[in-house]
């Protein structure tokens, strides 16, 4: 013989002006408030969105619930039901970080690279891309800061190479500028 943990009859099912079974027996005769109705609800509710009642059987459970006169015709509606939201399983375990796909890097500003690159080349073409390297580095070490990018190095690169190019030519004029002087004087 099997046993149902549901009773044969349900009470919400029974419709207004019918003789109730259950009506002076189970539960307390005491009125029901608003609160008691409200709290009855919600525990329908909880029922309802874990998947325990049907949308048909939610409903008329409701309408039962806001015509309940007693907390016992109330304490009947959800005998059926945990009193609130069942605890959920515990999440499974995660994947070791060793198996985790490995996040993507930032990637590299453009600029900074170029920066770095017109720096490099400012000693095999007389200081001629010093200029570039200073202007690409300042615009990518603002893009970096604005964006997360990564490249700030090479820019600092760039930068500090264009300028030691963009100084020493202007020292270089400077001395030529001088030495053009005394020589006229």
């Amino acid at each position: 013989m099997s046993h149902s943990p549901y009773p044969q009859w349900q009470p919400w099912q029974q419709g207004p002006g019918v003789p109730q079974p259950w009506a002076g027996q189970a539960g307390s005769p005491m009125l029901a408030s608003h609160a008691d109705r409200e709290r009855a609800v919600d525990v329908l509710r909880s029922g309802y969105g874990e998947g325990r009642l049907e949308k048909s059987e939610f409903d008329r459970r409701v309408a039962r619930a806001y015509a309940a006169r007693t907390v016992g015709e109330l304490a009947l509606l959800v005998a059926d039901l945990p009193q609130g939201p069942v605890a959920h399983p515990a999440p499974p375990v995660g994947v070791p970080p060793a198996f985790l796909p490995v996040p993507p890097r930032p990637r590299t500003n453009g600029k900074a690279v170029a920066a770095a690159v017109c720096g490099g080349l400012c000693l095999f073409t007389a200081g001629l891309t010093g200029i570039p390297a200073v202007i690409l580095g300042h615009s990518a070490r603002s893009e970096i800061r604005r964006t997360g990018e990564e490249g700030d190095g090479f820019a600092l690169v760039g930068l500090v190479l264009g300028w030691l190019s963009t100084a020493g030519w202007v020292l270089l004029f400077m001395v030529s500028f001088a030495l053009a002087l005394t020589s006229a004087g």
